[in-house]
C-alpha cells in the first residue's frame, strides 16, 4: 500500500510540474506578442490573432519571436 501511495503522489507532482510549466511557456508567449503590440488594443488583438496562427503552424519557441515580428511588421493598423 505504502508504494501505491507513492507512486499516486509521483505522478501527480509530475503532472502538476508540467503543466505548470506548459502554462508559464503560455504566458510568456503570450507577453512576448503583447509586448509587441504596445498600448493599441486592436494590435494586440492582432498579435494574439497571430500567436494563435503561430500554434496551429507549429512554429518552434526558438523560431517565435522573429515570426511575431515579422507578423507585426506586416500589421497595416485595421
Amino acid at each position: 500500500m505504502d508504494y501505491f501511495i507513492i507512486a499516486i503522489t509521483t505522478v501527480a507532482g509530475l503532472y502538476f510540474h508540467w503543466w505548470l510549466y506548459v502554462r508559464i511557456k503560455r504566458w510568456m508567449d503570450r507577453d512576448l506578442a503583447l509586448s509587441l503590440a504596445g498600448q493599441d488594443e486592436a494590435k494586440k488583438a492582432f498579435m494574439l490573432q497571430q500567436l494563435a496562427h503561430a500554434r496551429v503552424q507549429k512554429i518552434k519557441r526558438r523560431d517565435l519571436p522573429q515570426w511575431l515580428e515579422a507578423a507585426e511588421a506586416g500589421y497595416c493598423g485595421r
